[in-house]
């Protein structure tokens, strides 16, 4: 009886001469081309090429050598009614395609190619013969990265592969022709009318309860490249207790880690409510900083969600008894937490995301009706800190500083931040205003109303001039430049000594002069964080 026939075609050669000889030595012969069929014969791996099986040499340079019908008929046939056509033509069942495509995307990103060049890098024996083997997937087996020939190989070593494995391999080769030929059309519209296009494509869509209120259906899908590896994010993450997500869940979740990016490098607590910190602290230990981001607006934190950089023990989770969350958020949970929060309540939601990092530099998509927007992640924190004033910003501030910047930026434009050292080298977001049509309207209707609110509960005991001094140490950041000097004066007015702010405003001059007239420190950081 003849042996089972394997095609091997591949560009990443990864592993393919050891799985070629496991392949030979579970009965199969090996058809291959060009490159591939060299390597396995320097490796000393028995291999036919396919002229041979075709008696058809390869013709123009390469460009046809597959495109062969002993090739797709062997790939297509139907062994329980086309084994008649087959010998016709002479061919055989192929049994076992293991193809990759040419590297299109390495080609066409080199700036050195040429057109030519990258036009001769586009695959069509490879997608072809793929396409055909996925098609037939009832019986035929169709591999296209090394990290599943192990897999493979240990199916076949008992026989056959299952229908389920040829399923999920052949969805995979659509998946990979779909982004391959995407590629192509990008680079061609660039190259022929100077225009960019989008393909995205999501996975995994799991359908949720309801949108953002329940007359609204509404999916999550996940980003392939989140799935695979990457950052830590809600495309990739374990669920250890409560109820599914919902679409505010993850949309708060995902603010949540957003937020707590910036404080990788301390004990941290995120407290997100609506898209916003409603809690932003970092502590000591972990217990401290949830203590103090809580804090910070224990009615907004009510029903909030919760983000922590470090992993949660049981005296962070015990802080938690009596306090409504819906999500806690934590690269992991100690054993006894874990139970400790199970025990609090069974709609808690409790994900261990692994250690996170600050935010890499990728693209993000915001969705309006007719049309996608596509722009740069906001990973920066400040171009630069400048003190523009008569009054130096104090450097032992700066720190603080840098806080309540990096609060104020996740913070809902127009954005104003007010931040305190709570103690020595460690800070708490105590008044935030955000979202607001006007600026002046966040500073003295929501951020300061909200640091007295803080005085009041965390420092009772303060009588006015002590919660003057206290407010006098605080730093206010706001998202963007003040375009006239109300904002110098409403916060001078209240107590503030040191602001920050990105400048760049024809009126910077007059904000600047008022400071000086008041005796505040100001600060310009270059790099403007507005949030919609």
């Amino acid at each position: 009886m003849a042996a089972k026939l394997a095609l091997v075609s591949v560009t990443d050669k990864t592993g393919i001469a050891d799985f070629c000889r496991k392949l030979v030595a579970l009965g199969f012969e090996i058809l291959s081309t060009g490159g591939t069929s060299a390597l396995l014969q320097k490796e000393g791996v028995p291999v036919t090429p396919v002229e041979s099986y075709t008696n058809s040499p390869e013709v123009m340079d390469g460009r046809v050598k597959t495109l062969h019908p002993r090739v797709h008929g062997g790939l297509l046939a139907r062994a329980e009614k086309d084994l008649g056509d087959l010998e016709r033509i002479g061919a055989r069942l192929i049994d076992v395609v293991c193809v990759n495509l040419y590297a299109f995307d390495k080609a066409s990103s080199d700036p050195t190619s040429s057109y030519d060049h990258v036009i001769e890098n586009i695959d069509i024996g490879g997608p072809s013969m793929l396409r055909s083997a996925a098609k037939n997937h009832a019986r035929v087996t169709v591999v296209t990265e090394p990290g599943d020939y192990e897999k493979v190989l240990t199916e076949l070593a008992s026989g056959t592969t299952s229908l389920r494995t040829r399923q999920e391999l052949a969805l995979k080769v659509y998946a990979k022709t779909a982004a391959y030929d995407a590629a192509i059309e990008r680079w061609l519209a660039k190259q022929i009318h100077n225009e960019e296009r989008l393909h995205l494509t999501f996975e995994q869509g799991e359908k949720l309860r309801y949108g953002e209120n329940n007359h609204q259906a509404a999916t999550f899908f996940r980003e392939p490249a989140s799935v695979q590896g990457g950052e830590a994010s809600l495309g990739k993450f374990e669920q250890l207790h409560g109820k599914e997500l919902s679409f505010n869940n993850i949309v708060d979740a995902d603010a949540a880690l957003e937020a707590a990016r910036e404080l990788v490098d301390a004990p941290a607590a995120v407290i997100i409510k609506h898209l916003n910190p409603c809690g932003y602290a970092t502590g000591a230990t972990l217990a401290e900083a949830l203590v103090a981001a809580w804090a910070g607006d224990p009615v907004s934190a009510f029903g909030g969600v919760i983000a922590l950089t470090r992993p949660v023990d049981l005296k962070t989770a015990e802080f938690l008894k009596g306090r409504f969350v819906e999500i806690v958020i934590a690269p992991s949970f100690e054993a006894d937490a874990l139970e400790f929060l199970k025990n609090k309540s069974k709609d808690i939601r409790l994900l261990a995301i692994g250690s996170f990092e600050a935010g890499r530099a990728r693209k993000v998509y915001k969705h309006v009706v007719g049309g996608m927007l596509v722009q740069d992640r906001d990973v920066a924190v400040w171009e630069k800190f400048e003190s523009m004033t008569k009054v130096a910003f104090p450097e032992e501030k700066q720190g603080l500083a840098a806080f309540a910047w990096k609060a104020c930026k996740h913070l809902k434009s127009n954005a104003i931040a007010v931040a305190f050292e709570y103690a020595p080298g460690q800070f708490s977001l105590v008044g935030g205003g955000m979202g607001q049509p006007n600026r002046i309207d966040s500073n003295q209707k929501l951020a300061q109303p909200r640091v007295m609110d803080w005085l009041k509960r965390e420092r009772p005991s303060f009588n006015d001039a002590e919660c003057k001094q206290a407010i006098g140490q605080m730093v206010l950041a706001s998202d963007a430049f003040f375009p006239f000097p109300d904002n110098v004066i409403a916060s001078a007015e209240f107590g503030i000594r040191m602001i920050v702010q990105p400048g760049g405003s024809v009126k910077d001059p007059d904000s600047i002069a008022k400071a000086d007239e008041m005796g505040v420190a100001m600060a310009f950081t270059g790099t403007r964080h507005f949030r919609h």
